[in-house]
This record gives C-alpha cells, sequence and structure tokens, in this order.
C-alpha cells in the first residue's frame, strides 16, 4: 500500500454534519461512530496485512496459527478451529489447504473417532507463528497510539457490543 496525504479535514465528521442538517440528529453520532469503526478496521486491516506479507500470510491465517500456537500441543480438532475462529468450516478448509501447502500445518487423523480431524503446527509452523506474532506485536499492537485508558475503553466498549450482537454468551447472562 502506498503511502498518501492525509485528507485536510475529516470526512466523518463532515457526514455527521450533513446528517444532522437533514434532521437524523440522533442518528448522526451513531453513524460517525460505526463508520469510524469501519474506516478504523481498513486502516488496522492494511497494517497487519504489511506486517505479516513478509511471512506469506493473511491475518486469517495468521489466526490459525496462534490459535494453534497457544494450544498445549500444538494441535486442535479441525472443527473447534471454525468454532473458535467464528468463521465457516469452508473458511477455515480454505486456510488450511494454503498453510498445509506452505508447510506450516498437517491435518491428522483423530486417534479414536476416523471421521475427525485434527490440525497440526509442524516444527515450520510453530516458527513462523512466533515470529508473525513478533512483527505484530512490534509493527501493529504496540504502536496503535491508543493510551492504556483508551485501550481498556475500547475492549470494554466492543466486548458489551459483541456481547448484546450475540457473538458470544455474556458472564453471569
Amino acid at each position: 500500500m502506498s503511502p498518501r496525504q492525509p485528507l485536510p479535514k475529516d470526512p466523518i465528521a463532515d457526514a455527521r454534519g450533513q446528517w444532522e442538517r437533514r434532521g437524523w440528529t440522533e442518528e448522526a453520532a451513531p453513524m460517525a461512530a460505526v463508520t469510524s469503526i469501519m474506516r478504523v478496521q481498513q486502516i488496522l486491516l492494511a497494517r497487519t496485512q504489511a506486517a505479516l506479507k513478509p511471512f506469506g500470510l493473511t491475518f486469517a491465517r495468521y489466526e490459525l496459527l496462534a490459535l494453534l500456537s497457544f494450544s498445549r500441543e500444538g494441535r486442535q480438532l479441525m472443527s473447534r478451529v471454525g468454532a473458535l475462529l467464528q468463521v465457516h468450516p469452508t473458511s477455515v478448509t480454505n486456510a488450511v489447504d494454503r498453510l498445509e501447502a506452505a508447510g506450516l500445518v498437517e491435518r491428522q487423523p483423530h486417534e479414536t473417532d476416523r471421521r475427525a480431524l485434527v490440525l497440526a503446527l509442524t516444527p515450520e509452523g510453530r516458527r513462523v507463528a512466533a515470529e508473525a506474532t513478533a512483527a505484530l506485536n512490534a509493527e501493529v499492537f504496540a504502536r496503535t497510539g491508543f493510551t492504556e485508558d483508551d485501550v481498556t475503553r475500547l475492549n470494554e466498549i466492543l466486548t458489551r457490543f459483541r456481547a448484546q450482537a450475540g457473538d458470544f454468551e455474556a458472564e453471569g447472562a
């Protein structure tokens, strides 16, 4: 992605003003918040893609490697991977196909259930997961520009939103 000059003013703030001038005063601030979240997602995705490019990974494939690397044995049922990553089984299969072709994971038969498949990190997959995590930590996660308080508040707000949207069951619900 080539660097570009910042815009002279905030187009989302302008859009909010347009919303308010058209009488959508109650919706104007939430529209600006949603649009800002979507723009921030684009910015962060571009940063993560740049950090992961040297490893030949997309963020989705990185998440799968990270998930496996966090498990005790570097293995996980393929069906469980999709549930934990909250993606469709077809997306998991596509990511696994690419990671397997790159020699980073392998499919293994389950020890007792012939219908189930286990995904396992290869030694190269473990190395790439560790190096990609270090790159993301250094180039993206440690450089968000958010203060510690911002991060705490954002996590609280976004977690509450996700719970209310049915993304997961909130504790005590």
